[in-house]
């Protein structure tokens, strides 16, 4: 069969540009080799699809080249997808920090996609893995387990690593290199943290302990949200943001209090100077972690007994307190891979590569990551536009 555009891969980037490709004219083909589309889309969000964020800007996004991801964003914004939504009736809401949800499920993504791509013309197929590529002088031969296929452009938008049970793979990659595009080093992005030893026997039993408002720190960039206990060491959203920036060996800081007015506890301590400084931190702390840091450091005396020197030096311990992470735990629960397709090799506006005439690299299987909280939603949209209004 010969195609005007072949997409391989049918998550969200790659939806999305056959769907803006199709709806130009041009005849397009999904090949996914698991047996259905949006995975990722699907259980994103706790099965609601964080589809976006009203706060995206270049900034949120990683990548060896920062000024990259500004031309495809600044062209297909949040305000336009959300306007998609709209006009397919899904009820949706923000959650937090400009984070959006759809109010039922994730589901009613996923099949907005789907009509759109119905009602242009669009071909997917399923449960269909590419065996070979080869460039010819008019565009692509393609062998898949379905068949042989040419066309005229290849879309190469295969995600990354992440979740091996969602079907990730190293395809995007291979294909990348085939054609002579670098691969910036990739690595778990957006995953839990995990400790070993002595530093996770401190805090192992905490597990499922949580905290509403935490910051963790590394490497200059800090993130304040939610954090949990786990039993292979830490998770939330401000453990996972902060895992993009942290690799083995960097300093790794907590704030426990990022909330809390310098000068609390010598207030405690004038207001309820028999009580424990276990029993005043477990006012604004889990109890048991409370009761854990006191063992680790601060001791349980009557508030009392400590001098106003040493209240203040706990207050900042509580802002700056050290964990000796040692790991993640891997594409296995990550939820972005970070590296991938040099920018360097491809057009900020189309997404095309400066290599090969007719082949293009979106989504995730790109150099770009964005932050938690829908932003790499929308670089999937973005990028899929830009290459659907160019191939």
């Amino acid at each position: 069969m010969k195609w005007d555009v072949l997409v391989v891969g049918g998550g969200a980037a790659g939806l999305m540009c056959a769907l803006v490709a199709g709806q130009r004219g041009r005849r397009v083909c999904v090949v996914e080799h698991t047996k259905r589309v949006g995975k990722k889309i699907l259980m994103s969000g706790g099965g609601r699809c964080n589809f976006t964020n009203l706060g995206v800007t270049p900034e949120s996004f990683l990548s060896a080249n920062p000024h990259f991801a500004k031309s495809a964003l600044a062209r297909y914004t949040p305000q336009d997808f959300i306007d998609l939504v709209d006009r397919h009736g899904i009820a949706w809401h923000e959650k937090e920090k400009g984070q959006l949800f759809c109010d039922s499920s994730s589901k009613q993504i996923v099949r907005m996609l789907l009509d759109e791509c119905h009602a242009a013309g669009v071909h997917i197929t399923v449960s269909c893995s590419i065996e070979k590529v080869e460039r010819r002088a008019d565009g692509f031969a393609v062998d898949t387990t379905h068949g042989a296929a040419e066309c005229e452009s290849l879309v190469v938008a295969t995600g990354g690593l992440s979740i091996p049970r969602m079907g990730a793979s190293g395809l995007g990659y291979q294909l990348a290199r085939q054609f002579e595009h670098t691969i910036q080093p990739t690595r778990a992005a957006l995953v839990p943290l995990t400790l070993d030893g002595r530093h996770l026997a401190r805090y192992q039993d905490l597990a499922g302990i949580s905290l509403p408002d935490a910051e963790a720190r590394a490497n200059g960039t800090a993130f304040q949200a939610g954090m949990l206990f786990t039993h292979g060491g830490l998770s939330g959203p401000a453990i996972l943001q902060i895992s993009s920036y942290w690799q083995p060996g960097d300093d790794l800081r907590l704030n426990f209090t990022p909330t809390v007015e310098p000068g609390w506890l010598s207030e405690q301590a004038r207001e309820r100077p028999d009580v424990s400084l276990k029993t005043v931190l477990a006012n604004t702390l889990p109890k048991r972690l409370a009761q854990r840091l006191c063992e680790l450091r601060f001791a349980e005396h009557p508030m009392r007994q400590y001098r106003a020197e040493r209240l203040r030096e706990i207050e900042q311990e509580l802002c700056d307190w050290p964990i000796a992470a040692n790991g993640t735990e891997g594409y296995r629960t990550a939820e972005v891979t970070l590296g991938g397709v040099d920018t360097d090799g491809l057009s900020s506006r189309t997404m095309a590569s400066k290599h090969v005439p007719g082949l293009y690299f979106i989504g995730e299987v790109v150099d770009v990551t964005g932050w938690l909280g829908g932003y790499n939603f929308q670089w999937a949209w973005a990028s899929g536009q830009a290459a659907g209004e160019a191939v």
